[in-house]
């Protein structure tokens, strides 16, 4: 879900402007595109029903609103506003002068990115699942908290990520927040794979809490499951 949420930031638009779609003009605003599950589909190389079953997803959350008809679907992201950085008024007006040709280039180079951001075994949608199925639960989403999760992933990898969020499920610690505890020790510790996470957590238990914890297993680690 979380890549496709991302996608719909970059599709969305940063002015007001009409769009031609068939033989009809389509007036944007910002934060709004024209989606269509055919070519959604094949830039983000899922299936419609997916790609579909995401955006829907959104649309109970309020990330965002689906205006549709037989033929597309108007997109408006929610609270695009908190999306954009006043620091970057100067740069938008540059864009805008883009062709659309380069737009058309940059979004295909960001959607290349998203894709490849995770080069480890995981997928960035193998986080996303193993959050909601151990530790979204009874806990309200929010956009807020996937974007944190993609902002680890690029700091360490998915991997890792997988292995803070099971020591979170083993201590039954529902949301991202204890994860993301985890992970900034790790980040101050130095840790950058599996092994470097498997020694800090035994040092840790066996220095800070000797006696009143198990030390951590491999398969605490384990990312086959």
């Amino acid at each position: 879900m979380l890549k496709v949420f991302m996608y719909c930031l970059m599709k969305a638009s940063h002015t007001e402007y009409k769009q031609l779609v068939g033989m009809t003009f389509i007036d944007l605003k910002p934060g709004q595109f024209v989606f269509g599950r055919s070519k959604s589909a094949s830039e983000l190389n899922m299936k419609e029903s997916t790609v579909w079953k995401y955006m829907k997803l959104l649309e109970k959350l309020d990330s965002i609103s689906l205006n549709s008809n037989n033929k597309f679907s108007v997109v408006t992201v929610g609270k695009w506003g908190n999306y954009q950085s006043h620091d970057n008024d100067e740069e938008q007006q540059n864009n805008n002068k883009i062709t659309s040709k380069e737009q058309q280039n940059n979004t295909n180079k960001n959607l290349k990115n998203l894709k490849n951001s995770s080069s480890s075994g995981s997928s960035q949608e193998d986080v996303i699942d193993f959050y909601h199925q151990n530790l979204q639960i009874g806990v309200t989403s929010s956009p807020y908290v996937y974007e944190q999760i993609h902002h680890w992933i690029e700091d360490l990898d998915s991997d890792l990520v997988i292995a803070a969020m099971k020591l979170s499920a083993k201590k039954e610690k529902k949301g991202f927040d204890y994860t993301e505890g985890i992970l900034k020790k790790w980040v101050e510790a130095g840790v950058q794979t599996i092994d470097d996470a498997r020694k800090f957590e035994k040092s840790f238990k066996n220095n800070g809490h000797k006696g009143t914890k198990k030390r951590p297993s491999k398969e605490d680690f384990d990312l086959s499951e």
